[in-house]
């Protein structure tokens, strides 16, 4: 596999919280790859160490072949499930702004972003306090200038949080043309119904560790509890026959959602914590 991340025995500790213990993932370049896990588990940990706002106790991050250094942070985009941008300045103010920081000119910064705009039909907000803008705009509006100097690797926490059908649709399609494109993303969620839309390969941490990982269809593979089911585009009274019996069926092995994968990985021990508490 063509890697351009990789951490390797990742540890990291809050006073006497353990966040992270010995994680290790491989991210293909090109893919959609899917961080998983309960609320708590150590996956925003894990993403602020890979874009460098904390450092690791003990491990390290490799990207494009060589320890992740400051530099790096140019090639990777960023949208936190926290929005951060700032609600008393203009829209296309503080996008363009942001956009410089990056890396790219004002010029091209404008011209990028006024496409996107267009593309996403916030256009008219340009030059509205960022405040006056429905959650989902300012969501939009972050999703733009996370992507805009189009980076290499570009990590999504949460970004269909509190999107509607009609919006979340809309990004899924923006970032899986990423993919296309040959992007690299990074894509943590605890909601399972989109991972298997979005995501090629998947690593499941629970309790700081590590538990799971590998392509969708491995993994659903691995959980499969060995039933069939027998499908044929038939009349419905030849259906009804013995399926051994229908000329042309597809025999196949049904497969677990994703939802059950990670409910039969961590239901249990989600529950033991709530019990705790």
């Amino acid at each position: 596999m063509d890697t351009i991340l990789s951490t390797h025995h990742i540890c990291k500790r809050f006073d006497h919280h353990v966040a992270l213990d010995d994680v290790s993932i491989e991210v293909g370049r090109g893919k959609v790859f899917g961080l998983l896990g309960p609320n708590g588990a150590g996956k925003t940990t894990l993403i602020r160490i890979i874009n460098r706002i904390t450092a690791p106790d003990e491990g390290s991050v490799i990207f494009n072949g060589h320890a992740l250094a400051q530099d790096d942070v140019f090639h990777i985009g960023y949208l936190p499930e926290e929005r951060g941008l700032y609600k008393k300045m203009k829209v296309g103010e503080q996008a363009v702004y942001l956009a410089q920081l990056k890396g790219l000119s004002s010029r091209d910064a404008r011209t990028r972003l006024k496409e996107w705009f267009e593309k996403f039909d916030i256009m008219p907000w340009w030059d509205k306090k960022l405040e006056e803008l429905s959650k989902g705009m300012q969501q939009k509006v972050q999703f733009v200038i996370t992507v805009l100097h189009e980076p290499e690797l570009m990590i999504f926490d949460e970004p269909f949080s509190g999107f509607d059908p009609v919006n979340a649709e809309l990004l899924k399609r923006e970032i899986l043309a990423f993919r296309d494109k040959g992007h690299t993303i990074i894509y943590s969620t605890h909601n399972m119904a989109s991972v298997e839309d979005v995501c090629d390969d998947i690593a499941l941490i629970n309790k700081s560790h590590l538990v799971l990982s590998g392509s969708v269809e491995e993994v659903k593979t691995r959980f499969a509890d060995g039933s069939y089911e027998v499908r044929a585009v038939v009349p419905e009274e030849q259906a009804r026959q013995l399926a051994a019996s229908i000329e042309g069926a597809e025999l196949r092995p049904i497969l677990p959602s994703m939802n059950e994968v990670f409910l039969t990985t961590v239901g249990q021990t989600v529950h033991e914590s709530e019990q705790e508490s």
